[in-house]
Parts: C-alpha cells; sequence; structure tokens
C-alpha cells in the first residue's frame, strides 16, 4: 500500500505541474490537431521530463542520504514552493485568462523543424527545471527509500499527459480552448499543491 501510495502521489504531483497552461502544452496541442509529428513531440516531451525528474530525485536523494538534516531544509523548501505554486494557481482561478489555449498559428514545416522546437520549448525553459528537479526532487526525497516509486509515478504522469494532449488533440481542443476549463484545472493544482506542500512543512517541522 505505501508503494501505490507513492506511486499516485507522484502521478498527482506531477500532473499538476504540467497541465498548468504554457508555451509547451500549446505546440503539443497545436501539432496534435494538425496531426504533424506528434509521437517525436510526445516523445520528447515525455522523456525530458523523465531525465529532468530523474536527476531531481537521484541528486536530492543523494544529499538526504549523505546528510540527514538536509531532508528538513528540503522539506521547507519545497514545502514553501508548493504551498507558493498553489497560491498562484488559485490567483489564476481566480482571475482566470481571457482565452485557453489556442490552436492558430503555423505548425513546424518539417519533423526537424518541429523537434527542434519542441527541445527549445522544453529545455530553454527555467520553469521545467524549478518543477522536476527542484519541486519534485524535494517531494521525492521526503519519501525516503520510496522516492524512485514517487518519481516513477511524476513520470508516468508526464507521458499520460502528453500522449492524451497530442493524441486528444482534436477531441480535448474545443474543451482546452475554453478559459473554464483551465480555471477549473487550476482550481484542482491550487488544492493538491496547498494540501501537499502544508503537509510537507509539517513533516519537516
Amino acid at each position: 500500500m505505501n508503494v501505490l501510495s507513492a506511486g499516485l502521489a507522484g502521478f498527482g504531483t506531477g500532473l499538476s505541474l504540467i497541465v498548468a497552461i504554457g508555451a509547451q502544452n500549446a505546440f503539443v496541442l497545436r501539432q496534435g490537431v494538425r496531426r504533424h509529428a506528434v509521437a517525436a513531440v510526445v516523445a520528447i516531451c515525455a522523456a525530458s521530463d523523465a531525465v529532468l525528474i530523474a536527476l531531481g530525485v537521484a541528486g536530492l536523494g543523494a544529499v538526504v542520504t549523505a546528510w540527514p538534516a538536509a531532508l528538513t531544509v528540503v522539506g521547507l523548501a519545497g514545502g514553501a514552493f508548493l504551498i507558493g505554486y498553489g497560491v498562484l494557481a488559485g490567483r489564476r482561478a481566480l482571475r482566470p485568462a481571457a482565452t485557453g489555449l489556442t490552436t492558430t498559428g503555423a505548425a513546424a514545416g518539417s519533423i526537424g523543424a518541429a523537434v527542434l522546437t519542441c527541445l527549445a520549448m522544453t529545455w530553454l525553459n527555467p520553469h521545467v527545471y524549478l518543477d522536476t528537479v527542484l519541486l519534485v526532487g524535494s517531494v521525492a526525497a521526503d519519501r525516503g527509500d520510496l522516492r524512485w516509486i514517487f518519481g516513477l509515478g511524476a513520470m508516468a504522469a508526464s507521458l499520460a499527459w502528453f500522449a492524451c494532449l497530442g493524441y486528444g488533440a482534436r477531441l480535448l481542443s474545443p474543451v482546452l480552448s475554453r478559459p473554464g476549463a483551465w480555471r477549473a484545472l487550476d482550481v484542482l493544482v491550487a488544492v493538491t499543491m496547498l494540501v501537499m506542500g502544508t503537509m510537507l512543512l509539517a513533516r519537516a517541522l
């Protein structure tokens, strides 16, 4: 049960972090609607997240193993970050954007161009490092020996989201183009992040 709980927690955390509206999600949705280089784009997004999550789990996990007191520091930092993230999501829910994700605009002209664009949107985005390496790594470290199960759950969430977004784009586009859909997602993200952040701070203290 502990293994299942850690995996589900990782899945929920990972999903909460990647569903926020942004350029990467818009690009994947746009490529999916046009059915252009979908497999390559989905693979790059999911694989990139998996690598970064693994770095976060391994790096912070090693620090905690070498210096047990680091768990308290990581817990405080991660909890504060989660709560801050939840507050921002709540603010977005109260003040939703005028539009949702849009599929307008040109798609990348070739598979190579799509791959390069996807790599740039993923690896040149500073938020991806905060979300995957720092945030997921810090929450995973709190799981002790089950941190890799938590990490695998987060990786599974990334794969599931991008696959659904890319291959289900034509079905999801009408829904995700509505600001109300993202408002509902932001409410869910806010609640999840605030609860997990509070729990992390409580354990650290």
